[in-house]
């Protein structure tokens, strides 16, 4: 048995190929059972998000595992050439499978290393596989232990501290000029995608009052609906700059709107109270020059890059330590999946034993007549204890080196030694005996 994965994301597929990938909600259950009904697939899950499709699958075979979960995906969409999907994917397996898929909990492998929406989409994930059947004992404990081990990366570093995209970096900086928001107003001017995430991260810390002036009206009162706003025509920001402690200004204009003129007026009238300037238009909007007026602070896009780029340096640097957490914690996952190989062929040594054990005891039993109790008794003891002397040390070496780098081989060699294929194929192995016992 061995964990693989079979995917691509937004290294290495465009975003067309990535949307032909992508599995529906309401078409999850079907894709999982169709992975998982051929021969080689034993448990199967499927990650499906804007910026990634990865399948994880338990497989008997290593090569043939991965194969067949690659065909899986290429069968699945025939109106892509083999040739082109086949270029977008990458394969992991055993260890590089699990740090692949801690990586990629813990946001590492992120296009924004430290956002927090993956871990959702991988609880998600893992949801409908346990509702739709296709995960076992093997997929279960890997993807409850890539939960916890996203959890203690951003309990035990700063990855997902300091702000990485413009509108939030503009957001922490107003942060650091007043220290709480909740009781600041905003003016957006302009409203287009970057106003709108401004304004959402603005929400989020608490701002109750925001004022947006637009071109269009319309587009003003559908965002002014969307974050419980107050829309205002284009041609009255200046008198709103009175009533604002956070000015945005995100358009198209060719020029400043907004210069010294307006703002020494407005700090007047606000008898000096501060206003944090931010301005996000390329070419800028807002007049440098205002930096100069008293209780006025203004940031321009390319301040706001530095601060972002610094950010990532410092997001860059918490990743060296989640990526020693990761290597950590695959060492526990990986001893206790060896385990459960060391199981079964340890149970099938001592079933080996005891089937000689107890065919020779009954040949002897034969050739000494009549037996009382005693006599019997001493006989199953005595055998008992050769076969258990035995055994000891060969076991103990076993349950000591599975974990080992020459583990597998000597899995493979007590194997072929002591003659197991035939039990260990008889055997409800592992992954039975461990769901009798769950359920």
């Amino acid at each position: 048995m061995n964990i693989v994965i079979v995917g691509l994301n937004h290294r290495t597929a465009s975003v067309e190929i990535r949307e032909r990938l992508s599995v529906p909600e309401n078409k999850m259950g079907e894709t999982l059972h169709q992975l998982t009904s051929g021969p080689m697939i034993e448990e199967g899950l499927i990650l499906s998000t804007c910026n990634r499709v990865e399948i994880f699958a338990v497989v008997k075979e290593t090569e043939k595992g991965l194969d067949a979960v690659k065909q899986f995906v290429i069968e699945s969409h025939p109106e892509i050439l083999p040739e082109t999907l086949e270029s977008a994917l990458y394969l992991y397996a055993s260890v590089d499978a699990l740090r692949h898929l801690y990586r990629v909990a813990s946001s590492l492998d992120s296009m924004i290393i430290g956002e927090p929406q993956i871990l959702g989409q991988i609880k998600d994930a893992f949801e409908y596989a346990i509702l739709h059947k296709t995960t076992g004992l093997i997929l279960t404990k890997a993807f409850k232990k890539a939960i916890s081990v996203a959890k203690r990366v951003r309990t035990e570093t700063r990855i997902s501290e300091s702000a990485v995209s413009i509108s939030y970096a503009a957001v922490e900086l107003a942060k650091k000029i007043f220290g709480r928001l909740d009781s600041k107003s905003v003016l957006l001017i302009g409203a287009g995608e970057m106003s709108e995430l401004a304004a959402q991260h603005f929400i989020s810390s608490g701002v109750e009052s925001i004022t947006i002036a637009n071109r269009s009206y319309d587009r003003a009162l559908e965002l002014a609906k969307t974050f419980n706003g107050v829309p205002v025509q284009f041609e009255d920001y200046p008198a709103e700059l009175v009533k604002a402690d956070i000015v945005l200004c995100s358009t198209g204009a060719s020029h400043y709107l907004i210069g010294s003129e307006e703002v020494t007026k407005a700090i007047g009238l606000r008898q000096n109270r501060p206003i944090f300037f931010i301005d996000i238009s390329v070419p800028r909007n807002i007049d440098p020059k205002i930096n100069e007026l008293d209780n006025i602070f203004l940031y321009d896009i390319d301040d706001l890059q530095m601060a972002v780029s610094s950010n990532l340096r410092s997001r860059e640097r918490e990743a060296l330590k989640a990526e020693e957490i990761i290597t950590e914690e695959i060492d526990r996952f990986t001893r206790w999946f060896k385990s459960l190989e060391a199981v079964p062929m340890i149970i099938a040594l001592r079933d080996r034993a005891e089937s000689i054990r107890q065919t020779e005891l009954d040949k002897v039993s034969g050739k000494m007549g009549n037996l009382n109790t005693t006599q019997k008794e001493v006989l199953e003891h005595l055998t008992a204890s050769i076969v258990n002397k035995l055994l000891h040390k060969p076991l103990t070496v076993l349950k000591e080196e599975v974990n080992s780098r020459n583990g597998n081989m000597m899995l493979e060699a007590t194997r072929k030694l002591f003659d197991l294929e035939g039990l260990l194929a008889r055997s409800e192995g592992p992954k039975k005996a461990e769901e009798k016992k769950a359920s």
